[in-house]
């Protein structure tokens, strides 16, 4: 059966960027780790930094 056009695949077509790290399995476990990880970081640094010093 010759391929229509309705279910032909474009090969001039690039795949959005958004979706290809979204179907990246190992790139979202890499993200979802990492991100939280550095902002809990970000945020003890500042919780730390903004401590008063003692007398």
């Amino acid at each position: 059966m010759p391929p229509t056009e309705a279910n032909a695949p474009q090969q001039d077509e690039r795949v959005p960027v958004m979706q290809r790290i979204l179907d990246n399995p190992f790139l979202l476990l890499f993200l979802g780790v990492t991100l939280p990880t550095v902002l809990y970081l970000i945020w003890g640094v500042m919780e730390v930094a903004s401590v008063p010093l003692a007398k």
